[in-house]
């Protein structure tokens, strides 16, 4: 979008029935902002005329995260948003990953709260869109035993991005680190970690500054996989079979892990 004087502007568009997607986005990036941790691009507008909402932002000429200079600011950036935290897990709102309701009923019990707020859910979504079976079965073990995986860890409510993949994190021309398109909540700081691992993109040089500035637990490689297979679970939900196949492995590597 170009405004006046010449200054452009970055504009999404929604059918005025999802005009909350817009809301939780702006509420998000006003959040992470805040902390002055990590650049977002600031919100300039959020109306809606005619059955159409929109959300106008501030534009930003971005690069992707390519070298290692650029990829340890960004770690360095992302680690000192997780040092903010909040009073409990969970958000004031609810709010969405991709277009699919995130619940965030604050809880003080982290286990509990991923369990029943994040895995949950997508497991009864996934039944009713009729993926059934040894999925439905694995993902109830997993949900009941879930505990079991953090008896020796006590993760801190961090400042979370939410749905951290590389596509969402981003650099200025100077190097000056950049995200957007957050589903943000408080909670265990290795979930963004692992989310940003999933479908690769980020050089190595960001996990090793990651682990120098904020280090990961003994476990994290366990906890990896619980915490990505809620993102599979909503990528199967949302975009169809494709994902079953790594869904269901993801569960059932899962459930014996937690024994059955």
């Amino acid at each position: 979008m170009v405004a006046g004087h010449g200054q452009r502007l970055f504009g999404k568009f929604m059918p005025a029935a999802q005009a909350d997607r817009l809301d939780a986005e702006a509420d998000g990036l006003g959040a992470i902002a805040t902390t002055g941790a990590i650049r977002t691009p600031a919100v300039v507008a959020r109306g809606e005329a005619g059955g159409v909402a929109w959300l106008i932002l501030e534009w930003l000429d971005l690069v992707p995260i390519a070298d290692d200079a650029t990829a340890g600011r960004a770690a360095e950036a992302v680690a000192a948003m997780h040092r903010v935290e909040g009073e409990h897990f969970g958000w004031h709102r609810s709010n969405f990953i991709g277009a699919t309701p995130q619940a965030n009923h604050e809880s003080d019990n982290w286990s509990r709260f991923f369990a029943l707020q994040r895995l949950q859910p997508q497991f009864a979504l996934a039944a009713a869109n009729g993926h059934g079976g040894a999925l439905q079965k694995d993902g109830r073990r997993v949900v009941e035993r879930l505990p079991a995986l953090f008896l020796d860890e006590r993760p801190r409510p961090s400042l979370l991005h939410g749905d951290l993949w590389h596509g969402n994190l981003a650099a200025l021309a100077d190097g000056t680190p950049v995200t957007f398109d957050p589903a943000c909540y408080h909670g265990d700081h290795e979930a963004d970690i692992a989310m940003s691992e999933l479908f690769g993109g980020l050089p190595f040089a960001f996990y090793a500054q990651y682990r120098r500035s904020m280090p990961l637990s003994t476990d994290y490689e366990i906890r990896k996989q619980l915490y990505n297979l809620y993102h599979i679970l909503n990528h199967l939900n949302l975009f169809g079979r494709g994902y079953l196949s790594q869904a269901s492995r993801m569960a059932g590597q899962l459930r014996e892990s937690l024994g059955r």
